[in-house]
Formats: C-alpha cells, sequence, structure tokens
C-alpha cells in the first residue's frame, strides 16, 4: 500500500462547507424539480471547477478535492449532475480530448452552465476494451453516422451532451460530442431502483454528425480513455466511502435510541461487535482511498493497482454497513422514512458500476502480475 495522502487545511475546510451545505439540500426523497435549482448552487460554490485547469476556466485544484465533495456527496445520497460531469466528462476530455476541443468545452461544464455524461462500454468496465462498446461511427463523406443503442446511461435522461467513445469501421476508436438535442438521436428517462441515480437509454439510429464533431486526441487515445475510467472509479469510490460512513452514523445513533429490557440496545456485545464490523470496513476502504491518491503523480501501472483496491474495498465496504445498517435498525430499516434503505440501493448500484468487484480483483492480479495487455499500450 503507498504513503497515506494527508488532507491540507483548504481539503477540510472544503468538507466542512460540502456537510453543512449538503445537510440543508437533501434532496433523495423529493421530486426532481429542485435539482436543477440545486446544480446551480453548487455551481456558485465552483464545485464543478475543481478538476479543470485554470487555463480552460476551472479552479486547477484536483481529484483530491473531487473526491472530498463526492465523499460528502454520498454521505448525504446527492442527486445532481456532479458525478457525470464533472468525475466523467471532464476526465475524458482533459485525457483523451484535443486541445481545442477541451478549451470549446471545459469552461461551460466548470462554471455549471452545461452538463455533461460519458457513453462508451456499457456499464465501463474496469479494462478499456475498444471491442465491447455499445456505438459504432462510419465516415459518411463529409458527415460521421452512429449506430446502436446505450443502455443506462448516467443522468441520461437530463443531460446537455454526452462523449461518446465508438468504434470506427477499422476497428479502432473515436470520441464524438453528441449534443442531446442531436436530430434522429432518440433519448428516454429509464425507471430505476435508486432514485438518486437518474438514468436514460440513448439510441443512435443513423445519428448524422459533422466532421469536427470527432475530438479524440492522435496520439495515447486508448490509454487516456482508460485512465480516465480509472479516476472516474476512483471518485465513485470516495462516494461509496462518504456513503458507508454515514450508514455506521445512522446506525449507532438509532442503536443508542433504541430501548429493550430496560437499556439502550447499543450496549448489547452482540450490537457493539456489528458496529465495529462496520468501522473496521470503512476505515480499511477509507485508508485505501487516501493511499490511491497519494499515488496518482507515481507510474500508470501503480496508479491502477492502488485504484483497483480501493474500489474492491469501497465496494465492499459501503455494501457491508449498508446491510448492517438495515439489519440494526430493525423493521423500520426498510421503510421509507429511514436513509438505510437508500444506501441499499445505492450501494447495489455502485457495486456493478464500471465493473464488480471480481472484475477490480482480476485488476489488481494484472497489475501485480505484470498482465499488462496491449489495450493499454
Amino acid at each position: 500500500m503507498s504513503a497515506f495522502a494527508i488532507p491540507t487545511d483548504e481539503q477540510r475546510a472544503l468538507r466542512e462547507t460540502a456537510m453543512a451545505f449538503l445537510a440543508g439540500h437533501a434532496n433523495a426523497r423529493s421530486g426532481r424539480d429542485g435539482d436543477a435549482a440545486l446544480w446551480q448552487t453548487m455551481a456558485e460554490l465552483g464545485w464543478p471547477a475543481v478538476l479543470v485547469p485554470e487555463e480552460f476556466g476551472g479552479l486547477g485544484l484536483g481529484v483530491a478535492e473531487a473526491v472530498v465533495l463526492l465523499e460528502e456527496m454520498g454521505r448525504s445520497l446527492t442527486r445532481s449532475p456532479f458525478f457525470s460531469t464533472v468525475a466523467l466528462a471532464q476526465p475524458l476530455l482533459l485525457h483523451a480530448a484535443t486541445e481545442e476541443a477541451c478549451q470549446r468545452w471545459l469552461p461551460g461544464l466548470a462554471e455549471g452552465s452545461a452538463t455533461a455524461t460519458v457513453i462508451a462500454a456499457d456499464g465501463l468496465a474496469p479494462a478499456f476494451r475498444p471491442d465491447e462498446l455499445a456505438i459504432r461511427a462510419c465516415r459518411r463523406g463529409d458527415r460521421w453516422e452512429l449506430q446502436g443503442c446505450a443502455e443506462q446511461v448516467l443522468d441520461g435522461d437530463g443531460a446537455d451532451m454526452a462523449f461518446v467513445v465508438a468504434e470506427l469501421e477499422d476497428g479502432a476508436c473515436g470520441l464524438f460530442h453528441v449534443p442531446a438535442d442531436t436530430p434522429g438521436l432518440q433519448r428516454s428517462a429509464l425507471e430505476s431502483w435508486d432514485s438518486t441515480r437518474p438514468q436514460g437509454r440513448w439510441v443512435f439510429d443513423g445519428v448524422q454528425l459533422p466532421l469536427e464533431a470527432r475530438i479524440d486526441r492522435p496520439a495515447g487515445f486508448v490509454a487516456g480513455v482508460a485512465h480516465a475510467l480509472q479516476l472516474a472509479a476512483l471518485m465513485l469510490a470516495a462516494e461509496q466511502v462518504g456513503g458507508a460512513a454515514r450508514c455506521l452514523e445512522l446506525t449507532v445513533a438509532y442503536t443508542g435510541e433504541r430501548r429493550q429490557f430496560g437499556r439502550a440496545i447499543s450496549g448489547f456485545q452482540a450490537v457493539k461487535h456489528r458496529c465495529a464490523q462496520m468501522m473496521v470496513k470503512l476505515e480499511t476502504a477509507r485508508s485505501a482511498l487516501q493511499g490511491a491518491l497519494a499515488t496518482l503523480e507515481l507510474d500508470e501501472q501503480a496508479v491502477a493497482s492502488e485504484i483497483a483496491v480501493a474500489r474492491v474495498l469501497a465496494t465492499e465496504a459501503y455494501r457491508f454497513c449498508a446491510a448492517e445498517a438495515i439489519q440494526l435498525h430493525g423493521g423500520v430499516g426498510f421503510t421509507w422514512e429511514y436513509d438505510p434503505q437508500l444506501h441499499f440501493k445505492r450501494a447495489q448500484w455502485a457495486s456493478h458500476w464500471f465493473g464488480d468487484a471480481d472484475a477490480w480483483r482480476d485488476a489488481v492480479a494484472d497489475c501485480v502480475l505484470g498482465r499488462v495487455t496491449e489495450r493499454h499500450q
């Protein structure tokens, strides 16, 4: 495990600000009418700009600051386009798109005046495979034609645009900018088990795009996409850690109030042991997350290994803590009035996004055993 990344004073202040703000703007139980206003307030706070370099209109901070924000959003079950725009679209542009494309699209994403999502392989698996892409692109004279169907596009029902990684006729792949109002594009909202994760279905039935819609960087494109998705997975792990922390907080508070046989159930040895197990899972995942952050300036293989470890431990911690929270809340843990059932749903969703824990264990084995494949060259 790498060295632990110690939070700076600025990051601690950002966490305190985010915690206080999100606690007063919880929207997991409300309708989506107020989501746009919440996003606008986040933009006024400068949150969408943390990852974007100053030359592209951002604050030029970094992944560590985005991780702080996503931990708190995971804690509060925030529903917003922050993850799709900041954790998915922005890294993809920075690591895989041309500088011209970054100049054109990143300022709007940084100021929050536009939102975006990413369409690549179904499920966005840990090992990016160009041959598993959902969309195909063919050159038709002075136009590009896109075909295919993308299921479960995160924030796909409301994003202003998508950055689509599509397979080309020669077997290579390219990156395309697709506005949500492109003629011929069929976009529909999906009903999902987790109401805090809006998703959409995008159908490309001969969608026509101008030649300039292709924006991939000429050199190192596949490696850039792979690295961008790894960073997104790291930021998802941060959100999972925040959710697991909240599950533990809720459980400790509830068991301290609930009484049986004339005493709080938090005094029972069996309950103490289960809360301790939650704490161990949470702190192990949090340490792995900070360890991964500390390796971001190292070589690619070290970064990939640490992110894979963080992803596995965060997934296991969130699922375990959410399930234990429901059990230790008793019958009310399943009810709408209590948060454990909401965390359980998000934990289940997150455990499969970007690949499940077994897929990430395979990624760790690839790094440890030196099984570097051609797709990362």
